[in-house]
C-alpha cells in the first residue's frame, strides 16, 4: 500500500437508494487499496445517505449539499480530493475490482494523464445487457468503428460519438485535474465537455483502454440520460460546435457557424414534417411511412466534420 499513490474516488449520489450499496463495493473491493472515497450526496431524499453511513471504513468520507446538479457535486469533490490521480464514479456504476491496479499501471506504461476504457452495460438488476441488437449497444459499437476508421484518432473519434460514455469512466492526475479545471454546467454531457478540454490540453497523453472492460454502466428508468431527448440534444450541438472550431483555422468558423445553424433548423424542419405526415396518415388510417428523419441530417453532419477535420 504504501508503493501505491493515493487515488481519490468523487463520487456524486443522488437518490439512488437501489444502487448506491454496490457502487461504493465496488471502490472498496479495489486491488489498489491506497484510496480515498469522497462521497457528495447531492440533496438525496431517500435512504441514500443512511446506505452511505452504514460503511465503516476511513477511506470513506460522505458530505451532504443542497440539490445543485452532478456538475456542482463532482467539482465540489475533487476540491477536496487529496490524491495523485483523481477518479469518478456515479453512484449507480460498477467498478470491475482491479480497475485501478490496471489503468494506473497503464496509464505510467505511457506516461499519460487521462485515461478511460471500455464499458460493458447492465440493467437495474445488474444483469449484463449484452444483446448486440439492443439499441445502446448498436450505438456504442458505431462509435468505437469509427474511431478504429480513423486509425484511433481520439479526436475525431470523440467528434463522432462520446466512446468515453460516462463520466464514471475517467481517470486522471490531479495535476492535470487541476490544468483542465472544473466540470461545466453541462447536464447532461459534462463528461462530453471535459474529455474534449483535457485532449486539447494533452493531445497525446489520453489514454484510451480500448480492448479491456473496466467498468459496467448502468442504464436505468431513473437516469438522466432518458430525460434529455430535447436538452441533450441542444447541448451535444453546442459541443460540437465547439471542439469542431477549436481544431479548425478561423477562416473556417463563419462557414461552420453557418453550417451548424443551418443543419439545427433543417433537423427541426424534418422533424416538424415527419409528425405531421403521421398525424395525417394516422387521421386517414393509412399505413404510416418510414420516413428516416435522421438520415439526411445525419449524412451531411458527418461530411461537414471530415472535411473540417481534413482541413484542421
Amino acid at each position: 500500500m504504501s508503493n501505491q499513490p493515493l487515488i481519490s474516488v468523487v463520487m456524486p449520489a443522488y437518490n439512488h437508494e437501489r444502487f448506491v450499496a454496490e457502487t461504493i463495493d465496488s471502490v472498496l473491493c479495489q486491488t489498489w487499496t491506497n484510496l480515498e472515497l469522497i462521497i457528495i450526496d447531492d440533496g438525496s431524499t431517500d435512504s441514500t445517505a443512511e446506505i452511505i453511513k452504514t460503511y465503516d471504513d476511513p477511506r470513506v468520507q460522505y458530505y451532504y449539499q443542497e440539490n445543485q446538479d452532478a456538475f456542482n457535486a463532482l467539482n465540489n469533490g475533487m476540491a477536496k480530493a487529496t490524491g495523485e490521480y483523481i477518479a469518478i464514479i456515479n453512484s449507480d456504476d460498477v467498478y470491475h475490482c482491479k480497475r485501478f491496479e490496471r489503468m494506473i499501471s497503464l496509464m505510467q506504461e505511457q506516461q499519460a494523464v487521462c485515461a478511460f476504457s471500455n464499458v460493458s452495460p447492465i440493467d437495474a438488476d445488474s444483469k449484463p445487457l449484452g444483446d448486440p441488437d439492443f439499441g445502446w449497444n448498436q450505438w456504442h459499437q458505431a462509435n468505437r468503428d469509427f474511431y478504429y476508421e480513423k486509425k484511433g484518432n481520439l479526436y475525431r473519434g470523440f467528434l463522432h460519438g462520446n466512446i468515453m460514455v460516462t463520466t464514471s469512466n475517467l481517470i486522471m492526475t490531479a495535476d492535470a485535474m487541476r490544468k483542465v479545471g472544473g466540470f461545466s454546467s453541462l447536464r447532461y454531457l459534462h463528461d462530453y465537455d471535459y474529455i474534449f478540454r483535457m485532449m486539447l490540453a494533452y493531445p497525446e497523453d489520453v489514454l484510451y483502454v480500448d480492448d479491456e472492460v473496466l467498468m459496467n454502466y448502468r442504464i436505468h428508468g431513473g437516469n438522466t440520460l432518458s430525460e434529455a431527448a430535447i436538452t441533450g440534444r441542444e447541448q451535444d450541438l453546442h459541443v460540437i460546435r465547439t471542439y469542431m472550431l477549436a481544431r479548425c483555422p478561423e477562416e473556417f468558423h463563419d462557414i461552420i457557424n453557418a453550417g451548424v445553424d443551418r443543419l439545427r433548423t433543417l433537423d427541426k424542419e424534418i422533424t416538424d414534417v415527419h409528425e405531421q405526415v403521421v398525424a395525417r396518415q394516422t387521421a386517414q388510417k393509412k399505413p404510416i411511412d418510414s420516413i428516416p428523419t435522421r438520415t439526411l441530417l445525419t449524412t451531411v453532419m458527418n461530411r461537414l466534420k471530415s472535411r473540417l477535420l481534413k482541413a484542421g
